[in-house]
């Protein structure tokens, strides 16, 4: 299904559209690269981000390429949508 952006309703400060988070690169509050978005989790309550580790083989489709990080204020300092960067509290040995 093709929807125009110009009729995305406007979200609110705290809300994002996923196709404006898959891509952005992660760094913990250290500024430690974490890796990036590939892709969200639905899970009911809130969303997961999927990250995809920075030294990840290309081909590797393992659970340990990735990191899950709740998408949630707990976790997630500052989303950068313009710079497509999201600051979280996450360690990189999570």
């Amino acid at each position: 299904m093709f929807v125009a952006r110009s009729s995305f309703p406007t979200a609110a400060d705290d809300e994002f559209y996923w196709v404006d988070l898959i891509g952005a690169e992660v760094f913990n509050r250290e500024g430690q690269p974490l890796g990036r978005v590939s892709a969200l989790i639905d899970t009911g309550l809130h969303s997961v981000l999927c990250v995809r580790r920075p030294d990840a083989a290309p081909d590797e489709a393992d659970t340990s390429a990735e990191r899950l990080i709740p998408f949630v204020a707990a976790y997630v300092d500052r989303v950068d949508t313009a710079a497509r960067r999201i600051e979280v509290d996450w360690g990189p040995d999570y």
